[in-house]
C-alpha cells in the first residue's frame, strides 16, 4: 500500500557551513565548504516521505525569488504535488543559516520570511487533498493556527494527525487533543511537560503527561540511543538507533518523522513504523546536506534487513 500524505509546513534554503567546530559567543572561525541546500522541515520531511515511498502533496508558502523557483523546481524533481503552495509578493522565501562541524553536530538559525504568512484559508483551501489522505504530516515552523486549523481540518476526515513540534514551544491543550502522533525530541519533550528527560522512568513520566493532554501516542526520538514509544495501544519501550558513524545529523531527525509517517499511513503497526523511521535517520546522517542527505526506500530497506551503511552508500572498500 502507498501512503498518501500532506505536509503543511516550512520551505528554507539552507546556506551550509563546514566548520571544524561550533564557534563560541563572538568568535569567528574559518570554515571549509559551502553549500546552498533546499530545506525547512516541511520540506525536508516532505522530500524524505516522498523517497520513501509515499504519494506526496505540499501545502506551504514562498516568496517570488530566486530561492522561492529552486525550492519549487526541487519539490517537482522530487514528483511532490505543489498545487497548494503559494507565492507571496510581499515576503521573501524563508532561509536558514546552518553551520555543521567535525562530529557531525549542527547550530542553525532561521528567518522565516513567507512561511510565517501562512494562513489559515490556505489550509483551507487544500481540504480535499489533506481529506483524501492517510497522513497529515505537521511541524511548527508556520504560525499555530494554520497548524491548528489544518489538525482540525484532518480529524473531521478521520486522517491521521503526525505533529513534530519543532522548533520547541508550548502547545495549547486544544491542539495536543487533535494529534494521533506526536513525535518531540528530547529537549522538545522537555519543554511541553515541563520535566527531565533522560532515564527510561523520566521518559516514562514526561510521555505519560503528554498522553493524559489527548495525545493518543508519543514517540520521543533520543538521538543516538533511538526512540521512546509510549501509547495506551503499545507497552512503553526504547526502540534502539542503528549504529553509523554520522557526518551531519541536520535531517535525521525530519527523515524519521518522514519515515514514520509513510509506514504507519501505509498499514504498518506503530512501532515497525519507529524501526523504519529509525533506519531512516541513520541512512540521512551519512550523508552532509539537509535533502540531499535523505535516503531512498530501498537503502532503509537493506540497512533493517542487516546491511552495512557504508556499503549501501557503496563506499565499502
Amino acid at each position: 500500500m502507498t501512503a498518501r500524505i500532506t505536509i503543511v509546513g516550512s520551505l528554507n534554503m539552507d546556506l551550509v557551513i563546514r566548520s571544524p567546530r561550533i564557534p563560541q559567543p563572538g568568535e569567528t572561525i574559518i570554515g571549509s565548504e559551502f553549500q546552498t541546500n533546499p530545506g525547512g522541515k516541511g520540506a525536508n520531511q516532505a522530500v524524505a516521505a516522498a523517497r520513501l515511498g509515499g504519494q506526496v502533496s505540499m501545502v506551504g508558502r514562498v516568496g517570488e525569488d530566486s530561492f522561492a523557483d529552486a525550492l519549487l523546481e526541487n519539490l517537482a524533481a522530487a514528483e511532490i504535488d505543489a498545487t497548494f503552495i503559494q507565492r507571496d509578493r510581499q515576503a521573501a522565501s524563508g532561509v536558514a543559516l546552518i553551520v555543521v562541524d567535525d562530529h557531525g553536530e549542527n547550530i542553525i538559525v532561521v528567518a522565516s520570511g513567507a512561511n510565517m504568512r501562512m494562513t489559515e484559508k490556505d489550509v483551507e483551501a487544500a481540504e480535499a487533498v489533506i481529506a483524501d489522505s492517510d497522513v497529515l504530516l505537521l511541524q511548527l515552523e508556520v504560525p499555530l493556527p494554520v497548524v491548528k486549523r489544518a489538525a482540525q481540518i484532518a480529524q473531521s476526515h478521520n486522517v491521521t494527525v503526525v505533529l513534530n513540534p519543532a522548533p520547541a514551544r508550548e502547545l495549547p491543550p486544544d491542539l495536543l487533543a487533535l494529534v494521533d502522533v506526536l513525535v518531540p525530541n528530547e529537549s522538545e519533550a522537555a519543554l511541553l511537560t515541563g520535566l527531565p528527560i533522560g532515564s527510561q522512568t523520566e521518559l516514562e513520566k514526561a510521555a505519560s503527561k503528554i498522553l493524559n493532554s489527548g495525545v493518543r501516542s508519543v514517540v520521543i526520538t533520543l538521538g543516538k540511543r533511538g526512540a521512546f514509544l509510549a501509547s495506551s495501544d503499545y507497552k512503553s519501550k526504547i526502540y534502539e538507533a542503528f549504529s553509523v558513524q554520522a557526518v551531519d545529523t541536520t535531517a535525521a531527525g525530519d527523515a524519521f518523522v518522514a519515515g514514520l509517517a509513510v509506514n504507519y499511513g501505509a498499514g504498518k503497526t506503530l512501532p515497525d513504523a519507529i524501526r523504519w523511521g529509525n533506519a531512516a535517520g541513520a541512512m540521512a546522517a551519512l550523508r552532509f546536506g539537509a535533502q540531499t542527505s535523505l535516503p531512498k526506500r530501498i537503502e532503509v530497506f537493506e540497512l533493517l534487513k542487516g546491511e552495512k551503511p557504508e556499503k549501501i552508500l557503496g563506499r565499502e572498500a
